[in-house]
């Protein structure tokens, strides 16, 4: 995708849906990760599969994630932003029928990764809106905004979420929850967001698809971003994925009492996400990045290594503040490197996104059935810890250098 330079380019005048609506698509899309984070266990039973076994939906949904963000490339040059978020968002309402009618394991591994799928396009259109319909100054906050959505998912779903697996069951978590969730999200967009003419130029073709990734793959500190994002991502794995499931198994915490530690995690995450625009101001894009990244890290790292419940909580708790910073001021510093290129460097970012999740997950269960949890908090923690020094050495701010990236 080709775009002038923010300098100088007037943005369209805001509706005043344009943001609601993607802050409730970041929120629809987390009630999938709601759902197997706090039932893995309970889904697994159904399918008579351990936690380890189970929770491969995820890699599984990581993986197509990866393959799909890598074609969203090439789509988010051909189609409207706005189309591409709207597909996204019908495919996590098939998801979550998919995966609520599922009668045997191999059909939750064939429809939980159209969640996957939907992440890998709802993720970078969301924040390539965020740049057409924002000015640079306003982006963070608005980036903030769309974090805090996806941490407001949890602290309004897993009690929802809870009460209605209670009723019902996990699969009613999907049909009662998450579908209902997605197909409103769907409506907003589809009302709230302008149709602007479509992103595709006249004669574009291979050259441009070419050119998008040489400015990205040319360019240091993109790639940087796109590394850093990634090892973020395998240590929020740990938090995300795994943290429910080590409450309960490692201190015998009741469903009821994870769902109330999660919402608070959940908070701090919000929080994070909320005052990162202000933090960015005062911090700038890249040390916030670094700080977040290292904290959380180390975070992750001490409150899975405890034997204390309630320091192991304080902990997480902690993490889950810095990385719900470290995300949106990541996302605005990565949004920053190749403006001309912004669609094909967001896309590649959620491919980072993804292949971190994955592998993320994937590596975080080997651990488990090979070790334990304590060290599935070490391993994926230092992940954070190396993503905060390949920032530090490598990436640079153009916001903050007065330049603009380029290849």
């Amino acid at each position: 995708m080709n775009e002038k330079p923010d300098s100088t380019e007037e943005k369209p005048s805001l509706g005043e849906l344009i943001l609601p609506a993607l802050f409730l698509s970041s929120f629809a899309l987390q009630s999938h990760g709601i759902i197997t984070g706090l039932l893995l266990i309970d889904i697994g039973l159904t399918f008579g599969l351990p936690v380890g076994v189970t929770a491969q939906i995820r890699t599984v949904s990581e993986v197509a994630g990866v393959f799909f963000a890598l074609l969203m490339t090439v789509l988010s040059i051909r189609f409207r932003h706005k189309a591409l978020l709207l597909a996204g968002l019908l495919l996590a309402a098939i998801s979550a029928l998919g995966c609520g009618v599922a009668s045997v394991f191999g059909m939750m591994l064939v429809s939980f990764p159209m969640w996957g799928i939907a992440l890998a396009m709802t993720g970078p259109m969301r924040l390539t809106l965020v740049a057409e319909y924002f000015p640079r100054e306003k982006r963070p906050s608005a980036i903030g905004w769309i974090v805090a959505g996806m941490s407001l998912g949890y602290v309004i779903g897993l009690p929802l979420i809870g009460f209605i697996a209670g009723l019902g069951g996990w699969r009613l978590a999907f049909l009662g929850y998450a579908l209902p969730v997605s197909v409103l999200s769907l409506l907003l967009a589809a009302k709230g967001i302008p149709s602007p003419q479509r992103t595709q130029q006249s004669g574009s073709g291979m050259s441009d698809y070419v050119g998008g990734f040489k400015a990205v793959f040319l360019n240091r500190s993109a790639v940087a971003c796109l590394v850093g994002t990634s090892l973020s991502i395998w240590a929020w794995q740990a938090v995300l994925v795994y943290g429910p499931s080590f409450l309960r198994q490692r201190f015998h915490m009741s469903t009821g009492l994870v769902s109330v530690v999660m919402v608070v995690t959940s908070i701090f995450y919000t929080l994070g996400g909320l005052v990162s625009g202000r933090l960015v101001k005062r911090f700038g894009r890249k040390p916030l990045t670094v700080m977040s990244a290292l904290f959380a890290g180390v975070s992750t790292v001490s409150g899975f290594g405890l034997a204390d419940p309630l320091l192991s909580v304080v902990l997480v708790s902690l993490g889950c503040l810095f990385f719900g910073i470290r995300l949106a001021v990541s996302g605005s510093l990565t949004l920053e490197q190749v403006p001309k290129h912004r669609g094909t460097m967001m896309s590649l970012d959620s491919i980072a996104n993804s292949m971190g999740a994955g592998l993320g997950a994937g590596i975080g269960g080997l651990v488990l059935l090979l070790l334990n949890y304590e060290s599935i908090g070490a391993f994926l923690g230092a992940m954070a810890v190396v993503a905060a020094i390949v920032i530090q050495l490598l990436a640079i701010d153009p916001t903050k250098t007065g330049m603009q990236t380029h290849s």
